[in-house]
């Protein structure tokens, strides 16, 4: 079982920047994927961003292509989205998550808003 603890959702300006965190419990293994997701008032969930744990290989969605950056440490199991250029469009609640051996674990989610 994998718990993951997400922080850094506010509310910003557009064309302002967040950095969203997420941690994990217990170890991480070579073969995990962490990524984010968010999703949107009336929308499905989308997938953001995520890295390949071991080799840090990092997968992006054209929408912040450019904009957002994922990014791991090792020594404390954490995850990052450094997203900047926010647009009123990103407004969603984000999400972490763990892909390992066939299943997903969520975190609770972080509101993030981004005013134009």
């Amino acid at each position: 079982q994998v718990q993951l603890l997400e922080s850094g959702g506010g509310l910003v300006q557009a064309g302002g920047s967040l950095r969203l965190s997420c941690a994990a419990s217990g170890r991480t293994f070579s073969s995990d994927t962490m990524g984010w997701f968010r999703q949107a008032p009336g929308k499905e969930r989308e997938f953001v961003a995520a890295v390949f744990w071991s080799l840090g290989t990092t997968y992006y969605a054209d929408s912040v292509k450019g904009r957002f950056t994922i990014s791991r440490d090792n020594a404390k199991n954490t995850v990052y989205l450094q997203m900047n250029s926010l647009k009123p469009e990103d407004t969603a609640v984000y999400y972490c998550n763990v892909a390992r051996a066939g299943s997903n674990y969520w975190g609770q989610g972080t509101q993030v808003t981004v005013s134009s």
